[in-house]
């Protein structure tokens, strides 16, 4: 991992994205066993409907509809909806390892 400052101060962590250096020949090689963990854990049903992060085809857009989706529904049928939002956006930029390799 090789942190490459995106604009701003220079001392912010938040100013950092993590690129990772790969050789063309392990890239093949993960997109080989991604494609048959993906399978395996297709055909023996693992993976829920409800997963949207990292699955092909699908977004933050397609799983903000079904949300907003099941949401309607449910205040349609009169029923009581309660909602958390929670916000993530800088949760890992005080990691130490992150830390440590800026410093």
């Amino acid at each position: 991992m090789t942190p490459i400052h995106k604009k701003g101060r220079q001392d912010d962590p938040g100013n950092y994205r993590a690129v990772s250096l790969t050789s063309v020949p392990v890239k093949a090689m993960e997109q080989i066993i991604l494609s048959a963990i993906m399978q395996r854990m297709k055909d023996a049903q693992v993976i829920r409907p409800s997963q949207y992060g990292f699955m092909r085809g699908r977004s933050c857009l397609t799983n903000l509809i079904s949300f907003y989706d099941k949401v309607t529904c449910l205040v349609d049928e009169g029923k009581a909806v309660d909602v958390v939002y929670l916000d993530f956006s800088k949760a890992f930029d005080t990691v130490s390892h992150i830390l440590e390799k800026l410093a």
